[in-house]
């Protein structure tokens, strides 16, 4: 699995304009890209202005290459997108999951 890293810029005005973008315009483009399997959108913010980092996950680099094209580290920005963003990084990260541990709290039926 391959971890796609991105990360932007924006005001905490516009931040909900972007999510609500994402919802309804990223995510549903991702789900429908062979080998996509989970996205994560992570944020700080200082009350004005919001750091993001957008995480997907993939099942190989191979699937990466046919969403983003043969330039697999270039950003996929629509415009839309663009016009609610102080400022974004053009290039992407990609990292190898070499380890993984997911916690799953034990329930009651399952006790």
């Amino acid at each position: 699995m391959i971890v796609r890293f991105w990360s932007a810029r924006t005001t905490q005005v516009r931040y909900p304009e972007y999510l609500r973008h994402f919802n309804q315009n990223v995510l549903p483009h991702l789900r429908s890209q062979a080998g996509f399997l989970e996205a994560r959108v992570l944020s700080q913010s200082d009350g004005v202005v919001v750091h993001f980092v957008v995480e997907t996950l993939w099942s190989s680099l191979e699937a990466i290459e046919r969403f983003a094209g043969k330039d697999r580290e270039a950003a996929v920005i629509e415009d839309e997108a663009r016009k609610l963003l102080t400022s974004f990084d053009h290039r992407v990260q990609h990292y190898e999951v070499t380890l993984r541990e997911e916690h799953r709290e034990a329930t009651a039926a399952s006790s």
